[in-house]
Parts: C-alpha cells; sequence; structure tokens
C-alpha cells in the first residue's frame, strides 16, 4: 500500500486536535460530532465529576489533619510521611494495570468496585484505633484511587464521541479535578478543626454510597467480550517497577537522595520498567499494546502532563511554605488564598475547551504550559513584605492556574484523541498514571533543590534564597518540556506541522 499524500493525511485530521486520526477513521468526517448532551449523558456526566471531584479531595484533605493524626495515634514525624506514602504507592503502582484492566473485563465493574473500596478505606482509616488500621485504610484509599480514576475517566471518554462534547466533558473534569485539590485542604482544616480529624476519612463513605447506587443506574452494563489472557509477565513487571520507582523516590524525599535503600529501589523500579518495554514487544496479548505506547500524542501527551503536575504541584507546596513560614501567615488563611487561583481553575475547565477547538489540544498543552513557566517566572521577585508577597502569590496563581487546567485538558484531549473505545482504559491508565507519579516526583525533587541552598536554616532570607532557586529550576524544566512538546508533538510523522485540514478551493 502506498503512502498517504499530504492532501489524505490532512482529509483524515481530526478537526478538534488538529491531530491525524487512525488508519481508517476518515470516514467520520462524513457525520458531523453533536454539540448538546443529552438528559442521560448529562447525569451520567454529574456522576463521573463527582467521583472525580470525591477522589482528588481525598488526595489531599489529609495534609492539615496529620499533625492531630500523629498525636492521636503516636506517629512521629517519620510515621506520619508513611501515610502520605501507603496512599501514593498502590495509586501509581497500580493504576496502568487496573486502566488495561478495565478495557479487558468492564469500565462499570471496576469503576464500582473502586467506589466500593474507597468505602471501605475510609471507615478502616476513620474508625482506627492505631497506626497499622490507620495505613490499611490508606493502603485501601490508594487502590481505591488506581481503580476508580482511569475507568471513571475512560468511562467518560467513551460516553461522549471525539469533538465539542469530549472537550467539555474534559474541561469540567480538569476544573473539578483542580478545585478538589484546592478544596480538599480547606475541608481537611474545617473538619479538623470542627470535628475530628478522623471526618477527613469519613466523609469520603456517604458520597461514595451514594454514587455507588447510581452507578448501575446510570452507566451502560459492560458488555461480553471476547475472552483474553492477562499478560501477567507485563502486569508484574509494570506495577513492580512503579512501585519499587514510587518508593525510591518517597524515601528519598523524606531522607537524602544519597540514600542506599532509596537508590537501589529507584534503579530496581527503572529495570522492572525497561524489562516491561521489551516484554511487551514480544507478548502476544501485551499489556500495553506497542502501537498506544509508541503514538506521538501518547508518549509526548503524557510527558507534558507529567510535567503540567509535576512542576504545579511542587510550586503549590513552595507557596504555602512561604506563606506560613516567611510570611508567617496560618493554615487556615493559607488554605483561603488558594481559593482565588482555584476561580481561575474552574474558568479554564469552562472555556478551555473552546480553544482547545479552535487551536488543537497540542498547540493548546504547549500555550497552558507556557503559560504556567512565566507565572511562576514572576515568584522569583517573592520577599518578606506580607503585602506585596501575598498580592504576588494572588495575581501570579491566578494566572498559573488558568494555564495549568488549560494544559491538563489539552493533555487529557491530545494522549486520549484517535484511539478506539477498546483501548481508552490503557490510554487514560496512562494519564492517570502520569498525574500520580507527577504527584510523588514534584515536590521531593524541587524540594530537595530548595533544601540544597537552605539547609537547615529556619532563617526568612534563607527559605527564601532556597525557594527562589527551586522555582528557577521549576520553571526551567516547564520552559525544556515547552520547547520541546513545540517540536515533536506540533509535526506530523513525516515532519509536518499538523494543522486543520484547509476547505477544497
Amino acid at each position: 500500500m502506498s503512502a498517504l499524500t499530504e492532501h489524505e493525511r490532512a482529509e483524515q485530521a481530526d478537526p478538534s486536535t488538529g491531530l491525524e486520526r487512525p488508519p481508517g477513521a476518515a470516514h467520520l468526517n462524513a457525520a458531523p460530532a453533536p454539540t448538546s448532551m443529552s438528559g442521560r449523558q448529562k447525569l451520567v456526566l454529574a456522576l463521573l465529576l463527582g467521583a472525580q471531584f470525591m477522589l482528588a479531595v481525598d488526595f489531599s484533605i489529609l495534609n492539615v489533619a496529620l499533625p492531630d493524626i500523629g498525636r492521636a495515634l503516636g506517629l512521629s514525624l517519620d510515621g506520619l510521611q508513611w501515610i502520605a506514602t501507603a496512599f501514593a504507592l498502590p495509586a501509581a503502582g497500580f493504576t496502568l494495570l487496573f486502566g488495561r484492566v478495565a478495557d479487558l473485563f468492564g469500565r462499570r465493574r471496576m469503576f464500582m468496585t473502586g467506589l466500593l473500596l474507597l468505602t471501605a478505606g475510609s471507615l478502616v482509616g476513620g474508625l482506627s484505633n492505631g497506626q497499622g488500621m490507620l495505613l490499611t485504610g490508606r493502603v485501601l484509599q490508594g487502590l481505591a484511587t488506581a481503580l476508580a480514576t482511569p475507568a471513571a475517566l475512560s468511562l467518560l471518554t467513551t460516553s461522549f464521541p471525539e469533538g465539542p462534547l469530549r472537550r467539555r466533558a474534559l474541561g469540567l473534569n480538569g476544573a473539578l479535578m483542580a478545585a478538589g485539590f484546592a478544596a480538599g485542604a480547606l475541608f481537611g482544616g474545617v473538619l479538623t478543626e470542627g470535628l475530628s480529624w478522623r471526618w477527613t476519612f469519613l466523609v469520603n463513605a456517604p458520597v461514595a454510597a451514594v454514587l455507588l447506587v447510581a452507578a448501575p443506574l446510570l452507566l451502560a452494563a459492560d458488555r461480553d467480550r471476547a475472552r483474553v489472557r492477562l499478560d501477567v509477565p507485563g502486569a508484574i513487571t509494570v506495577t513492580g517497577g512503579l512501585l519499587s520507582l514510587v518508593y525510591g523516590v518517597t524515601r528519598a524525599g523524606h531522607t537524602s537522595w544519597s540514600d542506599p535503600v532509596a537508590l537501589v529501589a529507584i534503579i530496581a523500579g527503572v529495570l522492572l520498567l525497561a524489562l516491561f518495554g521489551l516484554i511487551e514487544t514480544r507478548a502476544v496479548e501485551p499489556l500495553a499494546s506497542v502501537r498506544v505506547l509508541t503514538k506521538r500524542t501518547v508518549g509526548w501527551g503524557n510527558l507534558g502532563g507529567f510535567t503540567v503536575f509535576a512542576m504545579e504541584t511542587a510550586m503549590v507546596f513552595l507557596l504555602t511554605l512561604y506563606l506560613q513560614n516567611v510570611l508567617g501567615y496560618s493554615a487556615l488563611v493559607t488554605g483561603l488564598v488558594f481559593g482565588v487561583p482555584g476561580v481561575t481553575a474552574a474558568i479554564a475547565g469552562v472555556v478551555g475547551p473552546r480553544f482547545i477547538g479552535r487551536i488543537g489540544a497540542h498547540r493548546s498543552l504547549v500555550l497552558g504550559l507556557a503559560v504556567q513557566a512565566v507565572s511562576n517566572l514572576a515568584l522569583l521577585a517573592l520577599g518578606t513584605d506580607r503585602g506585596t508577597g501575598l498580592t504576588l502569590v494572588l495575581v501570579t496563581s491566578a494566572i498559573g492556574f488558568f494555564g495549568h487546567v488549560y494544559g491538563i485538558v489539552a493533555f487529557t484531549v491530545t494522549a486520549t484523541s484517535g484511539l478506539p473505545d477498546d483501548e481508552q482504559g490503557l490510554a487514560t491508565g496512562l494519564t492517570t498514571m502520569s498525574q500520580q507519579i507527577a504527584f510523588t516526583l514534584g515536590i521531593p525533587v524541587i524540594s530537595a533543590v530548595a533544601a540544597a541552598r537552605t539547609g537547615a536554616s529556619t532563617d526568612a532570607s534563607d527559605l527564601l534564597a532556597g525557594m527562589r532557586l527551586a522555582i528557577g529550576v521549576d520553571v526551567a524544566l516547564t520552559l525544556l518540556v515547552v520547547v520541546l512538546l513545540a517540536v515533536f508533538l506540533s509535526r506530523s510523522p513525516r515532519g509536518t506541522l499538523s494543522r486543520r485540514p484547509r476547505a477544497a478551493r
């Protein structure tokens, strides 16, 4: 078969992303994509967005409650970090596996199993009377995230066809995700001060129960699929590799990057992931299709998504320290400060899909990252004056969060477009994995940069110097990825820029 001409490639381009469709998909141009949702689609969207919001809140709600938990259960500072690690390990380690399993054995089934696990984990954690029981609850919540997040996202992408409706749904998903992370800190403070730290766990249970009742009523039943054998060697190596890598990075962030146990875990993780890649090239029924893994939009899109999440998560962490340790604001005031950029994040989720429809998802991803980087660049001017510092944080965060959520939506559209429905679980598993690993890597890496300059000093000027260095590294890494995406993601496989098809003359 002869290679496609440039005109034929243009005819196969997806107008919603500016990217080429997979072979055989050109006929989709014959029918315009719908632009309005049915009543049932709106209910499905509300269900899935509610679940994603709850999972995002669950990620951050415990942060403010950690000191109270430590005092109640006798956990040391080193012990408290295991509350975060117990969640991060399963959440990142099992996401890709569970995303693909959802493709093979049913997305609704995996989604509901995740909600059931979240309910159980929340009850176990909230009712715990010891460290072991609490950590068990947190592990169950991490597994629930790994099960429910990619399943919910793949249910969303398969419930809405590529085009305006899917972009709108993903825009709202990105906005609520960002809002959930911000709201988690606020809810955690209110619940801990007003009731008890236990309610930072227990609050999930009634919400998850309502979603569990609604899911079988609104979501289509899983279709019977051809009998498929699970790629066990691939499942073992990718899960083991991710678990080892996340553990190593988390441990290094809390001990030091010269910790031999952390270094061995990181090296083992890299080797296992390399072995996973080799296994997938030879497996008859691979866990992750090599065609998908090497797809330009999937590979470069996930690099962009990883950067969007890792660099902004680290920036929020740095600004939290700045507001409290340098300017002297309380935890509650700090949480309220981040409510302002939460508003612009919500706006980005609403208007972002329209921009993506006009300029394409890949250009939007580059633009969102660039806005995030430039807004963070202004933070190099942070000082010790409370009024000026607070104003600078509010303005730059508002702009940065707009770019952040715009980038999240563009990343999700880019990394899930042009794939058939039976591979959406793998695609959303990859996007969720990038997100979870970014959360795990971003803060320890950028914090290590700041600590290298600050050392053990608690002096405000030393803290500021370390933060400025970390901000500079954050911005430099983000701009590097902006350049890489602009060069490689914006080009077609034959080196020509992907663009919307032009009307026939």
